[in-house]
């Protein structure tokens, strides 16, 4: 039952996460004339704060400092970010569909190894 709870909370801030982006992304772009790459940075850097603060203290409830979650978080964050890099990269040698699909199921894949980096990595708790 507490995996599911963690699952579901985990699934809420994923999609604050697409909002948070989203919304700095625009407003950098649209309102303050950034360029693309600039918004697109800052964009996923707010989205990438926003998910460790969240998962930290609400997803995982981590009683760990902020520093060492924050290192987890990162490395956890780079080997699941190449794993799925690598898993899109395979997916578009053997699957013979627009690679714009490929990219979907790699995400999903993504999201379900930060999950599992997250709980036993990133934000274990001690006596686990």
């Amino acid at each position: 039952m507490k995996t599911l709870t963690e699952i579901i909370k985990y699934g809420i801030v994923g999609i604050s996460n697409t909002v948070v982006t989203a919304v700095v992304i625009w407003v950098l772009l649209k309102g303050l004339g950034c360029s693309d790459v600039i918004s697109n940075i800052i964009g996923y850097v707010a989205g990438v704060v926003n998910s460790f603060i969240w998962n930290k203290r609400w997803t995982f409830q981590s009683k760990d400092s902020w520093e060492k979650s924050a290192v987890r978080f990162g490395i956890a964050f780079g080997i699941c970010y190449l794993f799925q890099l690598v898993f899109l990269m395979y997916l578009n040698r053997v699957l013979p569909i627009d690679p714009y699909y490929n990219q979907l199921i790699a995400m999903v894949f993504y999201t379900a190894l930060n999950f599992l980096f997250n709980k036993y990595y990133a934000f274990r708790k001690e006596e686990e």
